[in-house]
């Protein structure tokens, strides 16, 4: 008696699937990482002297920009601690990377007007370090 064989999901795309997301997933620590430090160090830089950024027209959502410093040194280091725990493995590190990288999604795009290319560039690192992390499903 011969039994065709079973496909499930995970011998269509599974462990392929698995293997890019959870590469990407340690990319996307080591991103959040620099992500974080490069935070931290814009902020330190619009803390110290407001001449080094340039602002353009007058927004809705204008902030000081040494307000915007203080800012992007909060989540710089919320970045990094969340990229370690990510490194590590933990639950909460999943959970607080994605949503510390949605809250810095929507800082960056505040952050627009005054540095649009670095803004763009950290909105689309954002956007692949959620996706891994949401796409990564470790076995416990």
């Amino acid at each position: 008696m011969t039994t065709a064989p079973q496909h499930t999901t995970e011998t269509r795309d599974g462990p392929m699937r698995q293997g890019f997301a959870a590469g990407v997933s340690i990319g996307a620590s080591i991103l959040l990482l620099t992500v974080g430090a490069l935070s931290i160090l814009e902020g330190i830089s619009a803390v110290a002297r407001d001449e080094l950024f340039v602002v353009g027209v007058d927004y809705v959502y204008e902030f000081d920009i040494t307000t915007w410093g203080w800012i992007h040194i909060v989540l710089g280091a919320i970045l990094i601690v969340a990229a370690l725990g990510l490194l590590t493995g933990t639950t909460w590190g999943r959970v607080l990377a994605i949503i510390v990288a949605a809250l810095s999604i929507v800082a960056n795009f505040l952050w627009l007007p005054y540095y649009p290319w670095w803004s763009t560039l950290v909105i689309a690192l954002n956007i692949v370090v959620i996706w891994a992390i949401a796409a990564w499903h470790p076995r416990t």
